[in-house]
């Protein structure tokens, strides 16, 4: 790739992770202020606040090693670097998964109007269990991450250093296969929480269509706050699930990379539709959640009048 290329996508890549980590030290900071103002934090923001640090740590982590593989493709060469790359790539990209599928079931489970006994009995212990699902959240993502590891031997390192050549030793495909499907196969693991946001999604279209249905035999033409709530709690769902299928497009394209002459254009071009994901969603919450949009508002004023 030429020096103009690499410079042009740098800069995008730049532009993308200053944009993510705007608007997810925005919510985090918003919400630790809160913290301390009010000596207690509401479930959502708490929520909120470790899906901006996940994501944050993901933007970080996506943007070095798009530097490390365009500026200094030599560090991988021991070998450590790039565990630990891959290590807390796969920990921060199961993290961001996890917390906004926690996000996507409070949403649901705050919103959703069912009368099923066991959907009554989650909406009554959410905000007690909510700590310890996160937790949980972590520690999940820290033991599923580890195989990652553990799959980068000096042969598959060797091979990382023979990316640009076409005629690659039958060894060394299958080294990358070996370590491309490893890869693959943690992160399809995100499609559980992938499709406990779909399941979310669905059902609260199905409680808004109830709701509404209710809301036209009492008072025809209105539109009440559930109703409202039901609609802003869909647009940050559905955005998360948009988005989430585009990073993961982009995270087969960078993992296939492995097999392609043009390694470093490939993986910089995934990793630049990767960092999208982490960087719209926040926006969309800030959009979308009051307490949020009313700081970004006042933050813009006092911009403009300074």
């Amino acid at each position: 790739m030429s020096s103009e290329g690499q410079s042009i996508l740098m800069l995008i890549a730049a532009g993308e992770f200053s944009l993510g980590i705007l608007g997810n030290a925005f919510i985090g900071l918003v919400n630790c202020v809160d913290w301390i103002k009010h000596k207690k934090i509401a479930s959502i923001d708490l929520i909120l606040t470790s899906l901006a640090i996940s994501r944050i740590s993901l933007l970080c982590i996506i943007l070095l090693d798009c530097y490390i593989l365009v500026l200094y493709p030599d560090v991988y060469t021991g070998g450590k670097q790039m565990r630990i790359i891959d290590y807390f790539w796969t920990l921060t990209n199961h993290l961001s998964v996890w917390f906004a599928t926690c996000l996507s079931i409070f949403y649901f489970l705050r919103i959703a109007n069912f009368f099923h006994p066991f959907f009554l009995w989650m909406k009554w212990r959410i905000d007690s269990a909510i700590p310890r699902i996160l937790l949980g959240c972590l520690v999940f993502s820290v033991f599923i991450s580890l195989p990652v590891i553990n799959n980068l031997d000096d042969d598959f390192r060797h091979c990382v250093m023979m990316k640009l050549k076409t005629n690659l030793s039958r060894r060394c495909r299958v080294h990358k296969a070996q370590h491309a499907s490893i890869k693959i196969r943690l992160n399809l693991l995100t499609l559980l929480p992938f499709s406990v946001s779909l399941i979310s999604f669905l059902l609260l279209i199905l409680s808004l269509c109830r709701h509404t249905r209710r809301m036209q035999l009492r008072a025809p033409g209105s539109r009440d706050p559930s109703t409202e709530a039901h609609v802003s709690a869909m647009k940050a769902v559905i955005s998360f699930l948009l988005l989430f299928i585009a990073y993961y497009l982009a995270y087969l394209v960078a993992t296939s990379s492995y097999f392609m002459p043009e390694t470093e254009l490939a993986v910089i071009v995934g990793e630049l539709i990767a960092l999208i994901c982490p960087s719209s969603h926040s926006l969309f919450l800030i959009l979308e959640n009051k307490k949020l949009r009313q700081a970004s508002l006042r933050v813009g004023l006092l911009l403009f009048f300074t």
